[in-house]
């Protein structure tokens, strides 16, 4: 006589390494943003952890011991590094009397590129998880950013609201070389593009590392690069010298780095993560001020190798209308949020259908600002 399985029931794990990284990698289907060794070293390096305002917390659903599913989960006690702007419902929160952080997040930390967050099948134990330690910590709320279609899904079937944002992907429609898809371009922006190329370029030199090819010398240069980037947008980098040192051994082939050099100098970089069918362009940055030099390293190269290697998105992150003139063409990202207050859920719910229409007609117009030919 068979014994009946027992019911599935959830943990919560703050340390990644006591999960076995096949099981995890196994659910995370490919995708290097949510694999075990990026979120472990995120972990190690202390990039994430004490102090930093993200403190691990990942949720794990098991049955009779085995792993089933898992969220990448944080408690967070500021709104940074999410690419998701909730300030204004921190405020609003904080000045009705109650207190907004810490929060719970689920995400792949500093990085804006949507896919999975619920790994495995059983979302719904997953989601109930999230909603249960909101609930019994009394936190203000919990969220899901940049998740996938069929975690969108799972979280409305659960009530929670739907948030829409608007990003910049490059969709590679077959093409047979970079030169195929300037043909796909308008006469006007395939000229202006070779020509920002040629200006970008002169008199340096451009190398493509991947993986173990990506030695000491450019790992250096890629943490000065950061830096500086780090320090002009957000005030403090998000990511430790450690997750530099660390990142080639612990991603391997999933790396690839577009380096500039001037008389043998790395100047300027672009740092991107492998996935099965995507490139996701992650961490740029320069010394020099070189028109263009950001567009052909960070879009233009990343469009060349995904076509040479037959992928079928770049992903280039969070923003930028100006990736719209390199072909990058507008789609629409999502994020869940449990708001357990009602008064709060209904004044957020509110704020949304508002943004939905104005997020619709941003993408209206950037459709119509597309460089590909008509027809």
């Amino acid at each position: 006589m068979d014994t009946p399985a027992s019911d599935p029931v959830a943990r919560l794990i703050a340390e990644i390494e006591t999960i076995p990284a096949a099981r995890w990698d196994a659910l995370a289907g490919g995708d290097p943003c949510v694999g075990h060794a990026f979120l472990s070293l995120l972990e190690t390096s202390e990039s994430v952890g004490e102090g930093t305002g993200w403190d691990p917390l990942h949720v794990v659903v098991e049955r009779d011991g085995e792993p089933l599913a898992f969220a990448p989960t944080y408690l967070k006690s500021h709104s940074q590094g999410e690419y998701v702007f909730d300030h204004g419902w921190a405020d609003a929160f904080e000045r009705a009397g109650g207190a907004y952080y810490p929060k719970l997040q689920v995400a792949s930390p500093f990085t804006p590129c949507p896919g999975r967050r619920l790994l495995g099948d059983d979302r719904t134990t997953l989601i109930a998880a999230l909603e249960a330690v909101t609930r019994q910590n009394q936190l203000s709320s919990a969220h899901a950013t940049f998740i996938e279609d069929e975690d969108r899904a799972a979280f409305a079937d659960r009530g929670w609201l739907i948030r829409e944002g608007l990003q910049f992907h490059w969709f590679n429609r077959d093409y047979a070389d970079f030169d195929a898809f300037l043909d796909a371009l308008s006469s006007r922006k395939r000229k202006a593009i070779r020509k920002e190329r040629s200006r970008a370029v002169e008199g340096l030199e451009i190398e493509e590392l991947r993986g173990s090819d990506i030695g000491d010398e450019a790992i250096a240069a890629m943490w000065a690069f950061y830096q500086d980037t780090g320090h002009r947008k957000w005030g403090r980098p998000y990511l430790t010298r450690a997750f530099f040192e660390g990142v080639v051994e612990a991603l391997g082939d999933a790396l690839l780095l577009f380096l500039a050099r001037e008389d043998g100098v790395p100047v300027a970089g672009a740092l991107n993560l492998v996935g099965s069918d995507e490139l996701y362009g992650r961490y740029w940055g320069t010394l020099v001020d070189r028109p263009g030099l950001h567009f052909e390293l960070s879009y233009y190269r990343a469009i060349d190798w995904a076509i040479r290697e037959g992928k079928a998105v770049v992903q280039a992150g969070a923003q930028g209308e100006h990736k719209l003139a390199r072909g990058y063409e507008p789609v629409r990202t999502f994020s869940a949020h449990y708001l357990p207050d009602p008064g709060f859920r209904a004044a957020v719910a509110q704020f949304l259908d508002s943004e939905r229409a104005a997020v619709a007609q941003e993408i209206e117009w950037a459709r119509e600002a597309l460089p590909y030919k008509a027809g």
